[in-house]
């Protein structure tokens, strides 16, 4: 079984206009660009009146290495969104209004091919590998990945704000 460790979790949080179609199109895209496979593993909707509530979860991963892999979970949670016409550049375009919440979780995966496993001595020197042979390569995985969630993190709450200002 591969070893998997918490690296970092983010969340945003963000209420007001914004574009929920080109702001899914958007995160996904971003995903893709740095060569992430992404799954949507969840989608439900609620539909109350003209309010929609939205659960929406992804996990995207990444191979670094025959050894070494990054899954990034995140939950998207959009509530009590509502269709509105706002006015941008002069030109009335249909918006959304409503609450984001976006959660993202990453986690390091060592020997994701599990092929360390086969006996008690290859996972003894799985561990003694991961502890004394490559702790700076674990911790520049560790980097990656946290760089990646915070990169991530910065963008779409910059899409965010800029969709929901103009």
């Amino acid at each position: 079984m591969p070893e998997k460790d918490l690296v970092i979790k983010e969340k945003i949080e963000n209420s007001g206009l914004f574009d929920f179609p080109a702001f899914y199109s958007y995160a996904h895209s971003w995903f893709i660009n740095e060569q992430y496979g992404v799954v949507e593993e969840k989608y439900s909707e609620r539909v109350s009146g003209n309010k929609r509530d939205l659960v929406i979860e992804w996990k995207a991963t990444k191979k670094f290495s025959d050894y070494f892999k990054v899954e990034i979970a995140v939950k998207f949670e959009i509530g009590e969104m509502t269709e509105v016409e706002a006015e941008i550049d002069g030109k009335t375009k249909k918006m959304n209004k409503g609450k984001v919440v976006v959660e993202i979780k990453a986690v390091l995966v060592k020997d994701h091919e599990s092929k360390w496993e086969s006996s008690w001595s290859s996972r003894f020197f799985r561990d003694i590998y991961n502890k004394y042979i490559i702790p700076t390569r674990v911790f520049a995985m560790n980097n990656k990945a946290e760089d990646d969630v915070k990169k991530f993190k910065e963008e779409i709450k910059a899409f965010l704000e800029l969709s929901g200002r103009r």
